[in-house]
């Protein structure tokens, strides 16, 4: 029997088409992450995934790759061999450079503010945080903590940010109203529990520690690219 007929066997038995779990690997081949809440689409995809998600575990194994589920926040990450993946042993894989993201350093430094954010919001247990884990924060907390934490400014120019922002959705770290606009004082930013996937408590502590804004989110940029398999195929390395 080959592998094909083996996986068909064991797909057959759990009632999904072999060209539904095509779907849902290449689904996580190309953005690296799922979020049930995200859509329609990823709500059904992220069902499949946990109906199968023991086979899910092993077919990426093969490769070297890590499924992490968590099913408080209901999201399903793939990080690449090598990766360091926040609350789990240290992979001996060398990391693949060609899985890497290309993050630019405008989008980690703003990862990490939005981490920090987290951490805070997290830490205070008030009217922030949402029952769905994510903590509901401001435009212009970020571009504060941007400067007091990380000594860094956000992008000048509007178009500049706006294209940060939609970066950061794109990755799945924050969620924003439909009708947002960074001039509405009052609009909020949600940032999700996924971005403990892609900043890690040491990523965030070496970055504050830094004398220097540039070298400490070069020292980080590394780190998150490794862990960050979000990107479409097409800006990968």
């Amino acid at each position: 029997m080959t592998l094909t007929e083996s996986l068909q066997a064991q797909l057959d038995a759990l009632g999904l088409s072999l060209a539904r779990f095509r779907d849902i690997v290449a689904r996580m081949y190309a953005f690296g992450i799922l979020v049930r809440d995200e859509d329609g689409t990823e709500e059904r995809l992220y069902d499949d995934m946990r109906r199968i998600e023991p086979l899910l575990l092993d077919y990426f194994h093969l490769g070297g790759f890590t499924l992490m589920h968590d099913s408080a926040a209901g999201f399903f990450r793939l990080y690449a061999p090598g990766a360091e993946i926040p609350g789990a042993d240290a992979d001996e894989a060398d990391a693949t450079p060609g899985l890497r993201a290309r993050l630019s350093a405008d989008f980690v430094a703003a990862a990490l503010a939005l981490r920090f954010l987290y951490q805070q919001g997290l830490a205070d247990a008030g009217g922030r945080l949402t029952d769905a884990g994510e903590v509901l924060i401001r435009f212009e907390e970020l571009a504060a903590t941007l400067q007091t934490q990380l000594r860094r400014a956000l992008p000048a120019g509007a178009v500049e940010r706006q294209r940060l922002l939609a970066e950061l959705k794109r990755h799945r770290l924050v969620r924003l109203p439909v009708l947002f606009s960074m001039e509405d004082e009052d609009a909020l930013i949600a940032v999700r529990p996924t971005i403990l996937g892609i900043i890690s408590d040491d990523m965030l502590a070496r970055a504050l520690e830094a004398d220097d804004a540039t070298d400490a989110v070069t020292a980080v940029t590394a780190d998150a690219a490794a862990n960050d398999d979000d990107s479409p195929r097409e800006d990968l390395a």
